[in-house]
């Protein structure tokens, strides 16, 4: 019987082997899965089970002395049932397998006779069990048998399994009775190793813990599995891709984004609440009360027992010995006096009486040291003829003031009354803003704020400079000595020869006049047919050369009356050796071809006159300015760019261009007295140049609008300008290229400013017919500032077209000062 049913168990086996590739065949085409096939029935071995022989029976003689079951009652049910070689799962085999020939049973072809047998076998099997069913009778045994009622077949689908719930019983629920345990395992569903089972495919998650993502950045891996293999970051989709599956996702705005595993992770309603509730301001746990019941951990109430019932101890009432010791140190110690009291801090007061009386402040002076002083209050404005009750009729308003007086706002009124007129004090009413007037006033003494103000007694002398007094200062210019009259067009320019006896002027009149300086009588004229706008003389005391500027010309001319005929062949010799020095030059000179400039012979009539030379411009020449040694000459035309300022050498007839370029329009010309320096000032700067070393040395910042003239201290360190603005500066170039002294004396436009040669004397001339005598002292010690002092304002031109005073100059020896008006005159000061 034992070999017949270990027989039958290895059929159904291998039937169930012939079977398994068909299940397999049709879930794949049902899911349209690869269904891997199971090592257990590909190998065809019997041996490949994991639990041995006996083993089973091992496990149930355990579980039943653990529920105090004699196992040698239940062995012979074992033997009857289970034959030596198969296990618990060959039983449940059996019965699955004989479940599946019923339902499949058109697969099966050929069975032999044995089959037969099996099944009158297994119909054994069952009249047996349900004898053993009967005879045991328990509770636990029909509770088993009606669990296995309505089992149909071992294969269900997936979806009968969700809907019909069971109870699953174990092996404690049968008790004694291991039969009805096995019945019950045999009704159970096989559990097959599907797809759904595998978990080889499965990505593994992050390994490395709790660590910034950043630093796996440059690693394509996020960590590492249990075999030390790198576990790959997933794909990441490029901004479209994550677009288009937004749009196809509908809990795109409920996913979040898990930077540690890589991964969206879809938030439930519980994060979302939560998430809703930190945003709102709330509490996130839904189900935490705020307002929840005070549990009173600790009471206030005494008890009427103690916690505890042991005995006292005997330092709660028994003096301490080490304590009185500590005392009696700290007592000795004050007695002895090395422990004192600390001194009181003195404290001020934070509020102080101000309207403390003054009786009382003499009283307790002493006592007041170190207080704030006194501060009176301010005392109330005495009544004035208006307020009286019977004023004068002239403060008494008409009805158009006192209609007036209603019209206005009352804060601004002046004043907050009308006068009236009573005939007698009985008369007079009570005034009906007393109460107001008198809180007002409480008012302004409680909270306006007072303070002590400390006024200096001051001088009005001690505040003016401490200057010497100009008597103490002559010889300066200070009346008209002389007239010049003879121009008929306005006087541009004056020079004085270096003699000092015959001084020339140009005017619009298109004459150059020569003068005797001290008669006023004219010597002679030149004249040049265009407006003359500058005549300067040669400072070589050994030549009598002086040049003119007239329209877009210079002519130099040589008076051959004014000196002797020694003088006039040296001037002569020295304005003729310029062509002999040209022609030699001829090829040299072909560089200078791109100068705006030309020197030539003047016509015969002009030589008749003493025209010696005539330099052609294409412009209008504006200036001419001297070198202090007579040979080199400076001409500002009306020329854009670096051509307007040309430098022009007498002695061989040869111009040239230092600046290529300079900014802005340039207003005049100088040359310093002392070093090889060219000063070129613009209309907001004056800049000084150095011609041997060919670099900028300094920009001097008047700091005016618009500059009109400069001139040089005949020690070179101090520069004044003069400018349309009426500010005349003084700049000590030791010191500062900002101003030391602004002086804005004139009320007009300042034309010109000229230093004396030879006394500490400058002047000014403006176009409010003025000049302006100032001494400027400038001392040797150059911890000294130097010393200005204004000393005398000259008047005596007239203005015509808003023009006064267009040229003023010092006399070379003597401290005289000439003048040239929009008048036409020329005025000598002495």
């Amino acid at each position: 019987m034992a070999v017949k049913g270990k027989g039958a168990n290895s059929k159904k086996r291998a039937a169930a082997r012939r079977e398994q590739p068909a299940v397999e065949s049709e879930f794949s085409r049902a899911k349209n899965i690869d269904v891997p096939s199971d090592p257990e029935y590909s190998s065809g071995d019997d041996d490949d089970d994991n639990v041995e022989e006996g083993d089973f029976d091992e496990i149930l003689r355990e579980m039943a002395e653990d529920q105090g079951i004699d196992p040698s009652d239940v062995e012979s049910e074992v033997e009857d049932d289970y034959i030596a070689g198969d296990s618990l799962d060959e039983g449940e085999e059996e019965e699955d397998e004989d479940d599946e020939s019923d339902i499949h049973s058109s697969d099966i072809d050929g069975a032999s006779s044995e089959d037969g047998d099996e099944a009158d076998s297994e119909e054994g099997e069952d009249d047996d069990d349900d004898e053993k069913e009967e005879e045991g009778g328990s509770l636990l045994v029909r509770s088993a048998s009606r669990a296995t009622d309505g089992q149909d077949t071992a294969v269900d689908s997936e979806e009968e399994q969700d809907g019909q719930e069971e109870t699953k019983l174990t092996i404690f629920d049968f008790g004694k009775d291991l039969a009805a345990w096995k019945d019950y395992r045999k009704t159970l569903p096989q559990i097959e190793a599907g797809y759904a089972s595998d978990s080889s495919t499965e990505e593994p998650a992050n390994t490395i813990g709790n660590v910034p993502i950043e630093w796996y950045e440059d690693y394509p891996h996020i960590g590492y599995d249990i075999d030390g293999k790198r576990i790959m970051k997933p794909a990441t989709a490029d901004e479209l891709d994550k677009f288009l599956a937004n749009m196809d996702d509908p809990d795109v705005f409920r996913t979040a984004r898990d930077e540690t595993s890589q991964q969206d992770v879809k938030l439930s309603e519980e994060e979302i609440d939560i998430i809703r509730r930190i945003q709102g301001g709330s509490i996130p746990d839904a189900e935490f009360n705020p307002f929840e019941d005070t549990v009173e951990w600790f009471t206030s109430q005494t008890m009427q027992t103690p916690l505890t019932g042991a005995p006292l101890t005997k330092r709660s009432f028994v003096p301490s010995k080490w304590e009185h010791k500590r005392v009696m140190k700290i007592v000795r110690a004050i007695r002895q006096g090395r422990i004192t009291r600390p001194a009181p801090k003195e404290t001020k007061p934070r509020f102080y009486d101000v309207w403390e009386k003054a009786a009382e402040e003499d009283s307790g002076a002493a006592a007041n040291v170190g207080r704030h002083p006194r501060l009176a209050a301010p005392r109330m404005s005495l009544p004035t003829h208006e307020e009286s009750y019977h004023p004068p009729a002239e403060y008494l308003p008409t009805e158009e003031e006192r209609q007036a007086w209603l019209d206005q706002d009352p804060d601004s009124r002046k004043r907050n009354f009308l006068p009236q007129d009573f005939e007698s004090l009985r008369s007079v009413p009570g005034y009906s803003r007393f109460i107001q007037e008198r809180f007002q006033r409480c008012l302004d003494l409680y909270l306006a704020p007072r303070m002590m103000k400390k006024t200096t007694q001051l001088d009005s002398e001690e505040l003016m400079p401490k200057l010497p007094d100009p008597r103490d200062l002559r010889p300066f210019p200070s009346a008209e000595a002389l007239v010049y009259n003879g121009h008929t067009g306005r006087v541009r320019s004056i020079s004085v020869d270096p003699t000092g006896l015959w001084l020339l002027s140009g005017s619009d009149d298109g004459t150059v006049r020569l003068w005797e300086l001290v008669t006023g009588r004219c010597a002679r004229i030149w004249n040049l047919k265009e407006t003359v706008h500058m005549v300067s003389w040669c400072p070589n005391a050994e030549v009598c050369v002086f040049a003119a500027a007239a329209g877009s010309r210079v002519v130099v001319v040589i008076p051959s009356d004014l000196c002797d005929d020694q003088k006039r062949i040296v001037s002569e010799e020295f304005v003729r050796a310029g062509f002999d020095a040209a022609a030699k030059e001829n090829d040299e000179d072909a560089d200078d071809s791109s100068l705006p400039v030309s020197w030539d012979m003047p016509t015969s009539a002009e030589q008749a006159q003493g025209t010696h030379i005539s330099i052609v411009f294409h412009k209008g020449v504006k200036s001419v300015v001297w070198h202090k040694r007579g040979d080199y000459m400076a001409t500002l035309t009306a020329e854009e760019g670096g051509s307007s300022v040309l430098i022009h050498q007498m002695s061989k007839h040869k111009s040239q261009r230092p600046f290529r370029k300079l900014k802005g329009a340039v207003q005049c010309v100088k040359f310093h007295p002392t070093k090889p320096w060219f000063l070129v000032t613009t209309q907001r700067y004056v800049r000084i140049y150095n011609l041997v070393q060919q670099a900028l040395v300094k920009t001097l910042q008047p700091g005016v609008k618009w500059i009109s003239s400069v001139d040089v201290h005949p020690q070179g360190d101090n520069v004044i300008v003069g400018s349309y603005d009426k500010k005349l500066s003084w700049f000590d170039m030791d010191l500062s290229v900002k101003p030391y002294r602004s002086i804005r004396y004139h009320k007009q436009a300042i034309r010109q400013v000229r230093f004396s040669r030879r006394f500490p004397l400058f002047a000014t001339a403006s176009d409010d017919g003025t000049l302006q005598v100032y001494h400027g002292m400038v001392y040797q010690d150059l911890n000294q500032n130097p010393l200005i002092v204004p000393l005398k304002i000259l008047r005596g031109h007239e203005i015509h077209n808003s023009l006064g005073v267009l040229d003023c100059l010092f006399h070379p020896i003597q401290p005289w000062l000439l003048s040239a008006g929009a008048d036409g005159t020329i005025r000598l000061w002495t």
